[in-house]
């Protein structure tokens, strides 16, 4: 058997991320295009001013109730895969395994070939993008079904080439990807501040559009409508726990890497809140909700012919950093698996130069491409994100367990309201899990199904770990 030790300490990636860097990766892994494109479907489901807002409020303290709880593992386990080892120590391998199969077969490779894809179609603003032939682009995939990788040809290889060329930025070290990923996320921060301050000191808005605060929607079912809203929301604010995963290189990390989720999430609550009440300031509720993009027709509504351009670069700069921070963060979860024998074993080895997961983010790179290709990322991403939903609960239920298995470890940081920041960040992620179920039950159904497929995988690499031992 493979032996675990739970509070070793990692000889192989190197400590380089400063407490500024791990900040920067929460706030530039969770803002992506999210706030750009999610607004309009929140506001179509909830229908009122108010009730928008409270969501986007309720989701991120939800995520920051998940952060607090996710700060104290962090600071007992501080090893590189962040969720991954938690619930190898706490739930056992195939628990740590079904999280690392789902996290790589299509939920973080998922998001990074949508983001990168993001990022490819609002690049097409400035440059023409090239297209096949409407028969090539319609051609499917044989036996395999809608998989149409010619399409959108121009979009796809520019997603491709974002995806390659920060995978070579964060194959040649830690630091330096952290440097770029530093850029990216106060470009990003920047350039959302910019609609923020614009909008509130253009004059061109009404504070009657932030109006009536409570109400039922149309449908007149209130907390369907609100937990409909929330998938939304939580996609927007997915990607809080990602530091984790980089617990092997943070320095000094049972104390910064605490600070730097709880400072992180707390600075994307605030942006997130802000800039939808720019948004609703400058347009009513039913506009939002018929808008295809509100950034864009926000800055259009101040500047006039120019407010496409101005959201389209902030998108590009936006999504860059997003694909940068997931691509750098998630690699370290594979080579984890790797190193307790329970995935590819060349995946957990460090280059000798750079001291990075090197192959590992370019299986990484390969498998989000390939994802790209096929177009159907979007679909397989919904299908699983509340399935991440049942994850994130069992981690913050970890807490408790380690308290008990580990009374005497030292903890340097301590969930504050403990017991009832977790028992309620618990409550809620199980409703919105039930929530899911009961609204789009086929897609959840299909989502379970595609966790456990990882099972068949996990009796394979545990049949060659008993056959090595």
């Amino acid at each position: 058997m493979v032996q675990h030790t739970v509070l070793s300490s990692e000889t192989t990636l190197a400590r380089r991320l400063t407490l500024t860097s791990a900040i920067m990766v929460v706030i530039g892994s969770v803002i992506g295009s999210g706030i750009f494109l999610t607004p309009q479907s929140i506001a179509a489901t909830v229908q009122i001013p108010g009730i928008m807002i409270f969501v986007w409020i309720l989701t991120g303290m939800l995520t920051l109730a998940g952060a607090l709880t996710n700060a104290e593992i962090a600071g007992l386990v501080p090893e590189a895969g962040g969720q991954y080892v938690f619930f190898r120590v706490t739930f056992g391998e195939l628990t740590a395994f079904l999280y690392g199969w789902t996290t790589f077969i299509v939920y973080q490779t998922g998001s990074i070939a949508a983001v990168a894809v993001a990022f490819g179609r609002y690049s097409g603003y400035f440059i023409h993008l090239p297209h096949f032939s409407p028969a090539l682009e319609a051609w499917t995939l044989p036996l395999i079904g809608n998989i149409h990788p010619f399409n959108d040809i121009g979009v796809t290889m520019v997603a491709i080439g974002a995806i390659l060329v920060l995978t070579v930025v964060n194959y040649f070290g830690v630091q330096f990807g952290g440097f770029v990923q530093n850029i990216f996320t106060f470009l990003k921060v920047a350039a959302i501040g910019g609609i923020i301050v614009l909008a509130f000191g253009s004059g061109k808005g009404s504070v009657a559009h932030f109006f009536p605060l409570w109400g039922t929607p149309a449908s007149g079912a209130l907390l369907g409508a609100i937990g409909v809203a929330m998938i939304a929301t939580l996609w927007s604010y997915d990607g809080w726990n990602s530091l984790t995963y980089l617990a092997g290189e943070v320095k000094e990390p049972q104390r910064n890497i605490p600070r730097a989720l709880v400072i992180g999430t707390v600075a994307v609550i605030i942006i997130y809140v802000l800039t939808n009440l720019a948004y609703l300031y400058i347009l009513p509720i039913g506009e939002i909700a018929t808008s295809k993009l509100v950034a864009a027709d926000t800055m259009e509504r101040i500047f006039a012919g120019y407010g496409g351009a101005i959201i389209a670069a902030m998108v590009m700069i936006s999504t860059f950093g997003t694909v940068n921070a997931t691509s750098m963060t998630t690699a370290r979860v594979y080579f984890a698996m790797a190193k307790d024998q329970l995935f590819f074993a060349s995946l957990g080895e460090v280059h000798p130069k750079y001291r990075t997961p090197a192959k590992s983010l370019v299986i990484q790179a390969v498998w989000a491409s390939l994802l790209t290709l096929t177009g159907t990322y979007d679909q397989i991403f919904t299908y699983v994100i509340f399935a991440g939903w049942i994850f994130y609960a069992l981690g913050a239920a970890a807490v408790f367990i380690l308290r008990k298995k580990m009374p005497d470890a030292p903890r340097p940081y301590k969930v504050p309201g403990y017991p009832y920041v977790p028992i309620v960040f618990i409550i809620v992620a199980t409703w919105f899990v039930l929530n899911t179920i009961v609204q789009q039950t086929a897609d959840s159904m299909v989502g379970l199904l595609l966790v456990a497929a990882g099972i068949p995988f996990y009796l394979y690499w545990k049949k060659q770990m008993l056959t090595a031992a």
